[in-house]
């Protein structure tokens, strides 16, 4: 059984990673190994409560996949309105050099809020419209996928990987802030002054300055103040989410519906008083919702209940075993987890780790024969602050390491080829450098 499951995992995952080449959605191939690998597990499983075991992993699969819904509901609400328009809009130095910090810095500090692929996608059709040359374009692109795997990383909405960990109760908000914001950060400053030297020093042209304005027209029937309301309400209920856990100790997926809930509600009444407006036209959230892209929420089923059929079967605890005896370092494990997370995917590995290490309570570290290395397994842990900084901020070392990446990729046509000869080594560096940080912070502050 366990031989069979593990072939068929490491098939899946060669499949996903070939999806370009196989012409095969990597969401159908997810399902089909996570089918595949619970079917095994139920007709070769003894002494297990295969029944209660599929619920436990299904319900808390399920609470992130609502979550997702409801965060790329918002986000798409906000872009049909033109909402992020207000912030390209004032996007207007003729500066090449100053241009690349700025889109670094605002693609940083979106993505924290957004999701990685969205904030991406945002970015490269403003870039599009700025710089021309498509070979000055593709660093700029570059430098965009590393600010927005670092942003994500070090917020608890900002990423799909800090979100399993926030809402598994493995990392608390305000610590992981604290204690990442400074290596992220870090991780992204570095790659961008290197990257800086491709870029000539010479100014925009005055054309290329005014194509900036034109840059995320609204669209039909939406004024000024109804992208304005729709942009404070979008990210102000994004941002209510950590609150509302905070308060009332509920899972995080019930304030992002509530935050959809009220949004929904404001746009119904919006658009039930335009009645000059023809219904096609109107994106009321209904709509926008036929749109989301179930593909991608129909792979984290896959793919996490794959690795909970793992989990269920004791392959990941045996693996947590050996890395514990033959490492038993939280600094190196952490530290290929993100390596790792450059060639797979960085969600299967995240559950991976969150499989094979089970929050230590206070109970069991009292008990601990080495107390010291089970500290870094109790909630808010160095080591699921240094997990969640390498799954994220890894992932930018190969274009193919991350959602945002892939995105860029297909955009921008940019070669992967090319990306590893000008681009990895400076993401590569921005991440050790992140990771040095995150031990003197350690070493220095206690977190």
């Amino acid at each position: 059984m366990i031989l069979a499951m593990i072939l068929i995992f490491v098939l899946g995952y060669l499949c996903i990673a070939l999806e370009h080449k196989l012409r095969i959605d990597k969401a159908a191939i997810a399902l089909v190994m996570c089918s595949a690998l619970w079917t095994i597990f139920s007709l070769f499983g003894h002494d297990v409560q295969i029944g209660t075991e599929l619920i436990e992993h299904l319900g808390d699969t399920s609470e992130i996949l609502f979550f997702l819904i409801g965060a790329m509901t918002i986000v798409d609400l906000i872009d049909r309105h033109g909402g992020f328009g207000i912030i390209t809009d004032h996007i207007t130095t003729r500066n090449k050099r100053k241009l690349l910090w700025i889109l670094a810095l605002i693609t940083f500090f979106m993505s924290a809020v957004l999701d990685n692929m969205t904030t991406t996608i945002i970015m490269v059709m403003l870039l599009r419209r700025v710089v021309a040359n498509y070979k000055e374009r593709w660093i700029f692109a570059s430098v965009i996928i590393i600010a927005a795997n670092s942003g994500g990383a070090f917020s608890p909405i900002g990423d799909v990987t800090t979100i399993m960990l926030w809402m598994r109760g493995n990392v608390t908000s305000l610590p992981l802030i604290g204690s990442l914001f400074l290596p992220a950060i870090i991780s992204v400053v570095i790659p961008t002054a290197l990257a800086s030297r491709f870029i000539s020093d010479k100014n925009k042209s005055k054309d290329a300055q005014k194509q900036t304005s034109a840059v995320n027209p609204l669209p039909p029937h939406v004024g000024p103040r109804l992208r304005k309301y729709i942009l404070i309400l979008g990210v102000g209920g994004l941002l209510f989410v950590p609150v509302f856990k905070a308060l009332t100790g509920l899972p995080p997926y019930l304030g992002m519906l509530i935050s959809l809930g009220a949004l929904w509600v404001f746009t119904e009444a919006v658009y039930n008083r335009k009645h000059n407006m023809e219904e096609s036209i109107k994106n009321r959230v209904s709509k926008v919702l036929k749109h989301i892209d179930m593909p991608t929420i129909l792979f984290f089923l896959g793919i996490l209940m794959s690795v909970a059929a793992l989990q269920s079967a004791g392959l990941l605890t045996d693996f947590a075993n050996f890395l514990d005896t033959n490492i038993h370092e939280v600094y190196t494990i952490a530290g290929i987890t993100g390596l790792l997370s450059a060639v797979v995917d960085n969600v299967p590995l995240v559950a991976a780790c969150m499989g094979m290490y089970p929050i230590v309570d206070p109970a069991t570290l009292a008990a601990s024969l080495d107390p010291t290395y089970m500290q870094a397994f109790v909630q808010d842990g160095i080591f699921w602050h240094l997990l969640a900084y390498c799954a994220g901020v890894g992932g930018s070392i190969l274009i193919i390491g991350s959602a945002a990446g892939v995105v860029a990729m297909g955009l921008e046509k940019i070669s992967f080829g090319w990306y590893l000869k000008r681009i990895s080594l400076l993401a590569l560096a921005g991440y050790l450098s992140g990771i040095v940080i995150i031990f003197l912070q350690h070493l220095i502050f206690g977190f």
